[in-house]
């Protein structure tokens, strides 16, 4: 057994701990981070508001995958864009 397994193996249980975890709390730690993200775009005053933005939907994107809440470890589709909250803070594109 190479170094590499040995290391995944003992790791393991720590992976499923977070992986459950995220799943019992991930709504607790999504309501935390849009909260965060709305305090720091107000102190940078909008300057940053497209990587907060961005950051955000990463960090949300990840708690997903480590809860599994999609199945898999691709990134999650919640369907068509709305433009509502669940869609990472993209904002749809103004009407013609």
């Amino acid at each position: 057994m190479g170094l590499l397994d040995s290391l995944k193996a003992k790791l393991a249980p720590a992976k499923d701990k977070v992986s459950d975890l995220a799943q019992q709390h991930g709504d607790k730690v999504e309501q935390g981070l849009e909260k965060a993200a709305k305090m720091v775009d107000e102190k940078t005053k909008g300057k940053y508001s497209d990587k907060i933005e961005s950051g955000t939907g990463k960090a949300k994107e990840a708690i997903d995958r480590l809860a599994h809440k999609d199945g898999t470890d691709g990134p999650k589709d919640d369907g068509p864009a709305t433009g509502g909250p669940t869609d990472g803070g993209a904002t749809p594109p103004p009407a013609a």
